[in-house]
């Protein structure tokens, strides 16, 4: 998302039809306001306005001035604190373990993917380093106001056809009926709101992500998503569909079907943030194993903030973030969706029918739109208020 806001600023749009001249206050909120009508699954809506800039009523400006000087930096050396402790933990419980070294693969216009992690470690250790993870990033979530996490579960049953039950149930010779033992897994699929939402998965199962690779060279952040299990790519030059990046992924999903004591891979088959209301098409990446997944719908209910990260910069979100004093999130956990054999010869009818039932449960409007959409939507917005 940060380097999103990175490309956009850097590249705005310069014609006239793009950065229209606007006379007024009020030309400039009819132009956000058929913007936002346009690429509604990008739009804030919330009291902080299009890209957090307001304008703010008066009581709202006494709550953050109030915030700024008694949560903020509370929540900020809390969460330092927590983020040193859990590195400190990694450090100690893979001193001496050499790490896991995948495959390397190289494409020829500077698509790279290297996986080197700690998640295949097994014995104590690794235990120690995922329950430690799983509380610590709960208690981060705390620190941030989720003080409650409503979590549901549909009735497994009730809204599956025959083909995604999660058990199924055959006569043996005897006539007796054997139920099958249920299928792992190869992946957690789960809508994309905001950074948050990794913090959430890594608190209820502590799955493996994508990931730049830069971010395994990061300081503190590095070891831990190397922990993780993360699977690094360098995808500046390309987007995350080569065929680096969904070999790697295919192979991980796989794994983690057949093994269990291999990590679970999280994806978020949109591949961008919405505000939470949208669910855009999925790419195919997930699926293209035919491989059961595991559904996951996160909402994060608000009054005045959203915690969306979309048409806002990182600073100034964590900075809203941390001024609120309660956050709120809704987990609704479906069950694990088994392919029928058309949906596995077929990853986009998969992927498809997978974000339909994602949007049925989660009541969530389908959207056609998608990055490129998002980018113009980005760029178009940066040029309006540099024109105002």
């Amino acid at each position: 998302m940060e380097s999103e806001l990175k490309d956009l600023n850097s590249n705005p749009p310069s014609s006239k039809e793009e950065r229209p001249l606007l006379k007024s206050d009020s030309d400039l909120a009819a132009a956000i306001e058929e913007l936002d009508k346009k690429f509604a699954p990008y739009a804030r809506t919330d009291l902080y306005g299009t890209m957090g800039l307001g304008p703010f009523p008066m009581t709202e400006k006494i709550k953050l001035a109030v915030a700024l000087v008694t949560l903020v930096p509370l929540r900020f050396i809390l969460s330092m604190s927590i983020l040193l402790l859990y590195y400190l933990i990694c450090r100690v419980f893979t001193l001496f373990s050499a790490p896991y070294r995948g495959a390397e693969e190289e494409e020829d216009e500077g698509g790279v993917v290297v996986q080197e992690d700690y998640a295949h470690m097994e014995g104590w250790k690794r235990t120690v380093i995922v329950r430690s993870g799983r509380f610590l990033s709960r208690v981060l979530l705390f620190v941030f106001g989720f003080y409650w996490i409503h979590e549901s579960r549909p009735d497994r049953d009730s809204d599956m056809d025959s083909n995604h039950k999660t058990t199924s149930t055959e006569i043996n010779q005897k006539g007796e009926a054997a139920t099958e033992e249920p299928e792992r897994p190869g992946a957690i699929v789960s809508n994309h709101v905001s950074y948050l939402d990794i913090l959430y998965h890594m608190s209820a199962s502590f799955p493996s992500f994508v990931a730049k690779r830069s971010v395994g060279k990061l300081p503190l952040v590095g070891l831990i998503s190397k922990c993780l299990g993360c699977v690094y790519v360098q995808r500046e030059a390309k987007s995350p569909d080569f065929k680096g990046v969904s070999g790697t992924v295919n192979e991980r999903v796989r794994e983690a079907h057949r093994n269990k004591s291999a990590p679970t891979i999280m994806l978020f088959p949109e591949g961008t943030t919405t505000n939470g209301d949208y669910l855009l098409t999925f790419k195919t990446g997930a699926f293209l194993a035919g491989i059961p997944v595991l559904p996951v719908i996160l909402k994060y209910p608000y009054e005045r903030f959203s915690v969306a990260w979309d048409t806002i910069s990182g600073a100034r979100h964590i900075l809203f973030l941390l001024c609120q004093f309660v956050n709120h999130l809704e987990v609704i956990r479906l069950p694990v969706y088994y392919p029928s054999q058309e949906e596995k010869d077929d990853p986009k009818l998969y992927a498809s029918n997978v974000r339909r039932l994602m949007a049925t449960e989660g009541n969530l409007i389908l959207s056609e739109l998608g990055l490129s959409d998002k980018r113009i939507y980005h760029a178009t917005l940066n040029g309006l208020f540099c024109k105002s």
